[in-house]
C-alpha cells in the first residue's frame, strides 16, 4: 500500500465552500466507482479554512498517469471535474493546470 498527501486550495467563500461540502457529503456513485477501480482504497479530504488535505491510500501498482487516463475517458468524471473546479482554485504556487499538489512528509514519529 502507498500513501499520497496533497492540498487544494477552495474559492473563500463560505456560502461556496458549504455547497463543496454537502456535495461531499455522498458523492456520485459513478465518481466513487472511478476512484476505488483505479486501485485507491482509501480517501480522505480534510479543511481548514478554505485549504483542503486530502490523504490517498492506493494499492502498491497504482498510477497517477494511469488515473488521469481513465478520467479523462470517463464524461461523469469529467462533469464532476468541471463542476468541482467551480469551487477550487489553484495553490498560489501551482503551475497552470495544476489542482492537487503532492505534499512532502516532514516528519514520521514511527521513524524517530
Amino acid at each position: 500500500m502507498k500513501k499520497y498527501c496533497l492540498a487544494l486550495d477552495l474559492v473563500d467563500d463560505a456560502a461556496m465552500i458549504a455547497e463543496y461540502e454537502k456535495y461531499h457529503e455522498k458523492i456520485r456513485p459513478e465518481i466513487a466507482e472511478s476512484i476505488t477501480s483505479a486501485g485507491i482504497s482509501g480517501m480522505e479530504i480534510y479543511r481548514v479554512g478554505n485549504r483542503l488535505f486530502m490523504i490517498m491510500e492506493t494499492e502498491d501498482d497504482f498510477s497517477f498517469e494511469r488515473k488521469a487516463a481513465m478520467d479523462a475517458a470517463n464524461p461523469k468524471v469529467q462533469e464532476w471535474e468541471n463542476l468541482m473546479w467551480k469551487y477550487q482554485q489553484a495553490l498560489p504556487m501551482a503551475k497552470p493546470g495544476e489542482k492537487w499538489l503532492f505534499m512532502d512528509k516532514i516528519f514520521d514519529l514511527k521513524q524517530q
